[in-house]
């Protein structure tokens, strides 16, 4: 199982084929999306333990969306119940994916945490008739904060962007997923730029009717919404274009139908 250097334009053309993907059945997308945040914010039920937990759980859910977009790939139709389908394929190995992400953003936060000096940073903004000097030098350390954040997280999502889907479809142990996903995103470095800038660009469009009053913001938050769906769909089609994969069906063992 080998990764593929492809073109910068192919960045774009994954966002272009997401939302081919998306518009095959837009409602249930939405009702998909719709129900994964739901369960994201009920974890916040639990403190501290119910968003490790989802976290933890969440390349499982994430395997069962892209089994969705292979589904409709197929023909067949998609469902909410897809969210789930990964608790029945891979649910051991996937969960192992998603304790390494757990374990690496807690560490990413903590880095964060310490660059930009903990609570005194924000301490020292919020303290009334704060003088601009100090005010300047929190932003810088927050900004120094957040790009040493970055540096830190995108080896991270390096490892775990095309894990799943490799677990799921090509029946890879977690650890041999996440190392093949790392190699395969240093190959298409710059598509993944093409690829984050086009996302940015259209998240800046789509946010920008929020600033038009309580309408603008509920069309706003209906766009990001739906754009949500368009970029899990660009995750699968990433994959699909480096791995060349155009036989494997979720089991990773039968040909898609010509």
């Amino acid at each position: 199982m080998q990764a593929r250097a492809v073109e910068a334009r192919r960045g774009w053309q994954w966002i272009l084929d997401g939302f081919g993907l998306f518009r095959k059945n837009p409602v249930i997308w939405v009702a998909l999306t719709i129900v994964l945040g739901l369960m994201w914010l009920l974890s916040f039920i639990i403190p501290v333990l119910g968003p490790l937990l989802f976290n933890l759980l969440s390349p499982v859910f994430f395997a069962g969306v892209l089994i969705g977009c292979r589904a409709l790939e197929q023909g067949e139709e998609l469902g909410v119940p897809h969210l789930f389908a990964g608790f029945r394929q891979h649910a051991a190995p996937l969960v192992t994916v998603g304790g390494v992400y757990l374990i690496g953003t807690i560490i990413v936060f903590g880095i964060v945490f310490m660059v930009a000096g903990g609570s005194m940073v924000l301490a020292s903004i919020s303290k009334p008739g704060v003088d601009p000097a100090t005010v300047a030098a929190a932003v810088r350390s927050l900004a120094l904060a957040l790009a040493v954040g970055a540096a830190v997280y995108i080896p991270l999502l390096m490892l775990i962007w095309f894990a799943p889907a490799l677990v799921v479809f090509k029946n890879l142990a977690p650890v041999a997923a996440m190392k093949l996903s790392f190699e395969a995103c240093r190959m298409n470095v710059v598509p993944f730029l093409v690829y984050s800038l086009g996302i940015l660009g259209l998240w800046f469009v789509l946010s920008l009717p929020a600033g038009l009053g309580r309408f603008g913001m509920a069309i706003g938050i209906a766009l990001l919404v739906v754009s949500l769906p368009v970029l899990f769909c660009s995750v699968y089609a990433s994959y699909k274009d480096v791995f060349a994969d155009r036989t494997a069906t979720a089991r990773g063992d039968v040909p898609l139908p010509r």
